[in-house]
C-alpha cells in the first residue's frame, strides 16, 4: 500500500458514504451558514480557519464504554464535517498559495487526502503506477494537487524559518506545539521518501495535452447525494472548474523547477533540469500571463531562479543563450582569471546592469584575498575600484572612501587606466547633458586634488577632458588653480597644460589632515604636524578627529602644555596608542607610546610616569594575548614592574583605575597569591579597592581546601561582596504625609560598585579564583528566603549560611551576576563540569528544562569521555539526577523518567511506576526498554502492557527482562557491569537528543 493511501486510511477508514436525506437535519444549520457565506457577492474569501475547525471536529478520537481511546468513527457527522472543509477549499478554487499560507502541514495533508478519497482515487495504488490519461478529469486533478503540494512542502521545508519569539511558558500550549511539530516532521519524512514518485507523477502530467477539472461546491454536493440521485455528471469531462492544459503545465513546470533546483545543491547535473523547467515556465507566462483565476506565479522569485540557473530572461532561444554577467564573474573569480573580471566591469559601465551591491561585494572579496597575502591582486583591486567609482559618478552617487585611499599615491599608470575607464564608460554622441556634467565635474575635482603637475597635464590634455569642458569652465578652472600659490604666473596658458600650478593651501591642509588621521607612524605624524603648523598657527590639530580620545585625568595635563606643536603631538600620539591598544594592534601601540615617552621625558616627569604606566599596561595586554594564551608564565621583570606599580608612591601622578585593576587581575591569574596575601603594603590595601579584593581572593584560594579556621578569610571576602551587592535605603515623605522607601541599586556602601566588581572578575582566567568567586555568588543567591531551587557549586560550604540584614541585599542583581559569571566562566573553560552544573541549575531554576538537561548531560559527558567511563558520583549526585528526572517529567518524556529513577542510590519505584502509567509520552517509549536494568521495573512494564492489551510492547519488555546478564543469580560484578553498560548507552542516546 502506498504512503499516501496509508495516510488516507489513517485519516478516514473509508470513503464518505451518503447518509439518508433526513440525517442531514442536525447539521442543516451549520451547512446553511456555510452556504450563505460562500454565496455572498462579496469578493472576500471565507475564513480558511473553517477548514481547520471542521477537520479538527471530524478527527477527534472517541472513547468507548471501557474508557479506551478509539480512532475517530466514520459516522455521518464526521463525513459531513469533512465535506464542509472540502467546500471551503473548493470556494478558494484549490489555490495552494492561499491554503499553504493559512493551514499547517498536518491540516493540509488531511484536507488533500480527503480530496483524494472523495475523488475516487483507487485505494492501495501508488500514484506513480496510475495512468492519468485514463482517469476521470477530477480524479487526475486531485492526484496532481496532492503531488504538487508534496513537492512544494519539501521545497518550503528547506528554507530557513524565523522562530517566533516564545511567550510565557504554558505546559498545555507547549505540549500542543510539540505534538504538531512531531506530526509535521513525520509527514515531511513520508513526503521526502515519496519525492521521487511525486516527481514522476508531475513529469507524466506534462505529457497530458488535455484540460482537467477540479471539484467545485456543486460537484461535491453531487458526490454527497445518494447513488440513485446522481446523473453521472461528476464522471463526465465537463464537471467542475476547468483548468486548461497550459495552466497545468505552467504550475507543474514551476514546481518541478523548484524541487530540481533544491536537489541541485548535491547534484549539479539536476540544475539543467531546473533550468529547462523554469525556462518553460517563462515561455508559458509570456504567452498566457503569470496570473490566472486559479493560480499565481511569483515572477520575482522565478526571475531569481532563472538568474541562479544562468537562464537569459530576454531570449527564448536555447542556442542563443549566453552566460549572464553574474555567472561569468563567478566563473572568473573561481578560476582566478581576474583580468576578465575587470573587462566585464568595464563593459558594464556602459550598460549599468550590475547592481551596486554586487559590484561592492566583488570588490570586498578581492580586497580580502589581497589581504591574505596575494600581492598580485593589488592592481586588480585598484582597477575594479576605478570601474565602480566611475559607475558611481555616472549614477550620481558619492565616491567611495576606498577610491580615495587607493589614490593617495597616484601614478602615471593609474591615471592612464582611469582615463581609459572614463572614455569607455560614456558615449559622448548619445550621452545626456546631465551625464556629461557629472563626468566633467569628476575630472575637474580630480585635477584640483592632484599635486603632481605632470599627472594634471595628463588629464587636462586628454581628448575626453577637452570635449567635456567649455571655454568658460576652463577659465574658471585656471583661476582656481592660480589660487594655489602666489608664485603662479598670471599669464593665460592653455588649460590643457597647467604648467607650474601648485596646489592651494586649503587643499594641502585638508590632505595633510587626512594623512594625519590615517597614519600610525610616529615620525610621519611628527613631520605632518610640523608642516601643518608651518601653514597655520590658528588650528588645534588634536581636535580634527572625534575618534582621538584621551582619559580626562591625562587630558588636563596634556592640554596644559604651552607649546602648540608639542601639545598636539603628545595628545595625538597617546590617543592613537590607546586606540591601537583597544583594537589589539600592540606593535603600533608600542611604537607610538615609545615615541611619546621619548618626547615627554625632556620636559615633564609627570607625563613620563604616565607613559611608563601605560606601557606597563600595554605589556600586560601583549603577554596575555600572546604567550599567556598557551600558559607560558610572564617574565620576572614584568611581574616586578606590576608589583612596583602597585607600590608606587609618587605624588600628583594622574592614575587610571583600569591599570590597577589589570595589575591585580594579572597577579591573580598567574597565582602570585603569596605576594598578594603577605607582601602588599597595608596602606595600599586600605586605599586601593582592587588590591583589597585581590588580597582577599588570594588568601581564600590559598587556604582551599583547609580546616575550618581558614574560613576567616572567606568570611572577610563574603562581607565585602555582600556590601557591594547591598542597596542603600532612604526614607522620603511624600505630599500625602506617607513615608516611602527608596532603593538605590548601585550603592556606595561597598568598596566598589557591583558593575566594577563584575568588570574586574571578567578579567580573571585562573580556574580556582573563578570557582571561588562563583561559589560565593551562588551561596549569596541561595541565602534568600524565597528561593525554591538551590544552585549547587564547588566549595560552597566555606561561606556563611546567613546574612543579618537580608532586606539590604539586592538579590535580583545577585541573580543577574550569577548568570553573567557562569557564562563568562564557560568561555574560559567550556569543559569544567562544576560550572556546567551551575549553568544547568540556573536553567532549571528558571523553568528552562530542555536547556537544563543539555547542560546536565554535557557536564556528565566532559568528565566521562562521552559516557564511555563512569560519571563521577560528585558530578551526578542524587540532587542532579532528581532534577534531570523532573526536567524529563515536565517535558513529557516519561520513559526517560523511569530509566533515570534507576540512577539514584535507592531506586525511586514510586516515581518510575507513576511515569510509566502515563500514555501521553513524547519520548521513544518502548525503544528505551533496552536501557532498563532493574528487573522490578521491567516486571511492572510487562504487567502494565498486559493490562492494556498492548501485546507488542509487552513482548519487548519480556525480551528485555529475559536477558541472561540481568539474572538475579548472577554475581554482583556482572549485574554492575550490565547496569553500567545500559547507563552508558542511555546517556549517549540522551546526549544525541539534547545536544
Amino acid at each position: 500500500m502506498s504512503a499516501e493511501a496509508a495516510d488516507r486510511e489513517a485519516a478516514t477508514s473509508s470513503r464518505p458514504c451518503t447518509p439518508p436525506q433526513t440525517s442531514w437535519f442536525e447539521f442543516l444549520l451549520e451547512e446553511a451558514l456555510l452556504e450563505q457565506h460562500l454565496q455572498k457577492p462579496s469578493p472576500d474569501p471565507p475564513p480558511v480557519q473553517l477548514i481547520v475547525q471542521f477537520l479538527e471536529q471530524a478527527s477527534k478520537p472517541s472513547v468507548n464504554e471501557q474508557n479506551q481511546v478509539q480512532p475517530p468513527p466514520d459516522n455521518k457527522r464526521n463525513r459531513i464535517l469533512k465535506l464542509l472543509a472540502l467546500k471551503v477549499a473548493a470556494h478558494l478554487k484549490w489555490d495552494l498559495d492561499v491554503l499553504e499560507k493559512s493551514l499547517s502541514v498536518p491540516v493540509l495533508n488531511m484536507l488533500l487526502n480527503e480530496l483524494l478519497c472523495i475523488s475516487k482515487v483507487p485505494p492501495g495504488t501508488k500514484h506513480v503506477d496510475v495512468d492519468l490519461s485514463s482517469l476521470p478529469p477530477t480524479t487526475a486533478m486531485a492526484i496532481l494537487l496532492y503531488n504538487r503540494w508534496a513537492i512544494r512542502t519539501i521545497v518550503q521545508s528547506s528554507f530557513p524559518v524565523k522562530q517566533a519569539k516564545p511567550g510565557p511558558p504554558q505546559l498545555n500550549v507547549m505540549n500542543q506545539m510539540q505534538q504538531e511539530k512531531e506530526l509535521t516532521e513525520n509527514i515531511l519524512k513520508v513526503l521526502k521518501e515519496q519525492a521521487a514518485d511525486s516527481i514522476l507523477v508531475l513529469e507524466g502530467a506534462l505529457k497530458l495535452n488535455k484540460d482537467l477539472y477540479v471539484h467545485t461546491i456543486r460537484t461535491l454536493d453531487l458526490l454527497a447525494m445518494e447513488p440513485g440521485m446522481v446523473n453521472g455528471e461528476t464522471e463526465s469531462s465537463t464537471a467542475g472548474l476547468k483548468i486548461s492544459a497550459e495552466e497545468i503545465q505552467c504550475q507543474v513546470c514551476y514546481d518541478l523547477g523548484a524541487i530540481y533546483f533544491q536537489q541541485g545543491s548535491t547534484n549539479a547535473a539536476v540544475h539543467e533540469n531546473a533550468k529547462e523547467k523554469f525556462f518553460k515556465t517563462k515561455e508559458l507566462i509570456a504567452k498566457n500571463g503569470s496570473s490566472s483565476p486559479h493560480f499565481t506565479i511569483d515572477e520575482e522569485r522565478l526571475a531569481g531562479y532563472c538568474q541562479a540557473c544562468g537562464v537569459l530572461t530576454s531570449s527564448s532561444d536555447d542556442a542563443s543563450q549566453q552566460a549572464t554577467p553574474y555567472s561569468q564573474i563567478h566563473s572568473c573569480m573561481k578560476s582566478g582569471n581576474y583580468q576578465d573580471v575587470v573587462k566585464i566591469f568595464l563593459e558594464d559601465n556602459l550598460t549599468l546592469s550590475l547592481p551596486v551591491q554586487f559590484r561592492q561585494s566583488v570588490l570586498r572579496e578581492l580586497f580580502q584575498k589581497a589581504q591574505q597575502g596575494n600581492d598580485a591582486l593589488d592592481e586588480v583591486c585598484f582597477k575594479v575600484c576605478v570601474c565602480n567609482t566611475v559607475c558611481d559618478v555616472l549614477q550620481g552617487r558619492t565616491i567611495d572612501i576606498q577610491f580615495c585611499q587607493l589614490f593617495l599615491k597616484p601614478s602615471k599608470e593609474k591615471i592612464d587606466f582611469l582615463l581609459e575607464v572614463c572614455s569607455r564608460s560614456i558615449n559622448l554622441e548619445n550621452a545626456s547633458e546631465a551625464l556629461k556634467r557629472k563626468m566633467a565635474a569628476f575630472l575637474k575635482n580630480l585635477c584640483l586634488g592632484l599635486e603632481d603637475l605632470q599627472l594634471v597635464f595628463m588629464i587636462s590634455s586628454h581628448e575626453l577632458f577637452i570635449k567635456l569642458l567649455k571655454d568658460d569652465e576652463r577659465k574658471l578652472l585656471i583661476d582656481q588653480m592660480r589660487k594655489r600659490s602666489p608664485r603662479i604666473n598670471l599669464c593665460t596658458k592653455p588649460v590643457t597644460s597647467f604648467y607650474d600650478i601648485p596646489a592651494s593651501a586649503s587643499v594641502n591642509i585638508g590632505q595633510l589632515e587626512h594623512q594625519l588621521i590615517l597614519s600610525v607612524d610616529p615620525w610621519r605624524i611628527r613631520q605632518i604636524l610640523i608642516e601643518l603648523h608651518g601653514m597655520t598657527s590658528e588650528r588645534q590639530f588634536w581636535t580634527i578627529s572625534n575618534k582621538w580620545e584621551v582619559p580626562n585625568v591625562y587630558g588636563n595635563v596634556i592640554l596644559g602644555i604651552k607649546d602648540n606643536l608639542t601639545r598636539d603631538l603628545v595628545y595625538i600620539l597617546m590617543a592613537k596608542g590607546l586606540h591601537c591598544c583597544a583594537i589589539k594592534d600592540f606593535v603600533h601601540a608600542k611604537q607610538l607610546f615609545a615615541a611619546c615617552l621619548e618626547l615627554v621625558t625632556e620636559f615633564s616627569p609627570k607625563l613620563r610616569q604616565v607613559m611608563l604606566n601605560e606601557m606597563l599596561l600595554l605589556d600586560i595586554y601583549t603577554h596575555e594575548a600572546g604567550a599567556g594564551v598557551s600558559g607560558e608564565r610572564p617574565p620576572s621583570d614584568l611581574i616586578s614592574r606590576v608589583r612596583g606599580y602597585l607600590e608606587m608612591r609618587v605624588p600628583d601622578i594622574p592614575l587610571r583605575q583600569v591599570i590597577a585593576e589589570e595589575c591585580v587581575a594579572f597577579l591573580l591569574n598567574w597565582r602570585e597569591n603569596e605576594y598578594l596575601t603577605m607582601q602588599v603594603p597595608l596602606p595600599l590595601v586600605q586605599t586601593n579597592p582592587y588590591v583589597k579584593l585581590g588580597q582577599l581572593l588570594a588568601a581564600t584560594c590559598k587556604e582551599l581546601p583547609g580546616p575550618k579556621e581558614s574560613r576567616r578569610t572567606a568570611k572577610d571576602l563574603w562581607e565585602v561582596v555582600v556590601q557591594i551587592c547591598s542597596v542603600s535605603n532612604q526614607h522620603k515623605r511624600g505630599n500625602d504625609g506617607r513615608v516611602s522607601l527608596i532603593k538605590h541599586r548601585e550603592s556606595t556602601l561597598g568598596i566598589m560598585y557591583r558593575s566594577e566588581l563584575l568588570s574586574f572578575i571578567k578579567k580573571l582566567r585562573e580556574p580556582l579564583v573563578l570557582t571561588t568567586i562563583l561559589s560565593l555568588f551562588v551561596k549569596l543567591h541561595n541565602v534568600r528566603e524565597d528561593i525554591v531551587n538551590d544552585i549547587a557549586a564547588e566549595h560552597i560550604s566555606i561561606w556563611p549560611s546567613s546574612i543579618p540584614n537580608l532586606q539590604s541585599v539586592d538579590f535580583e542583581a545577585v541573580a543577574v551576576t550569577v548568570k553573567e559569571l557562569v557564562s563568562y566562566a564557560l568561555t574560559i573553560n567550556a569543559n569544567n563540569h562544576f560550572w556546567l552544573i551551575i549553568q544547568a541549575d540556573i536553567y532549571f531554576a528558571t523553568n528552562q528544562y530542555s536547556a537544563a538537561l543539555h547542560y546536565y548531560l554535557q557536564a556528565g559527558a566532559v568528565c566521562s569521555d562521552f559516557f564511555n567511563k563512569m560519571v563521577p558520583p560528585d558530578v551526578y549526585t542524587d540532587q542532579v539526577i532528581k532534577r534531570m528526572i523532573k526536567c524529563c517529567s515536565l517535558l513529557n518524556c516519561h520513559t526517560q523518567v523511569a530509566i533515570l529513577c534507576q540512577f539514584l542510590r535507592e531506586v525511586d519505584y514510586k516515581t518510575a511506576f507513576k511515569a510509566l502509567q502515563e500514555q501521553n509520552s513524547h519520548d521513544a517509549m518502548d525503544s528505551y526498554y533496552e536501557y532498563i536494568w532493574d528487573v522490578t521495573i521491567l516486571e511492572y512494564l510487562t504487567y502494565l502492557h498486559h493490562k492494556r492489551g498492548e501485546t507488542d510492547k509487552r513482548q519487548i519488555a519480556i525480551k528485555a527482562i529475559g536477558q541472561t546478564e540481568l539474572n538475579a543469580s548472577n554475581p554482583e560484578e556482572v549485574l554492575q557491569l550490565a547496569a553500567q553498560r545500559r547507563k552508558k548507552k542511555f546517556l549517549q542516546a540522551m546526549a544525541k537528543l539534547y545536544f
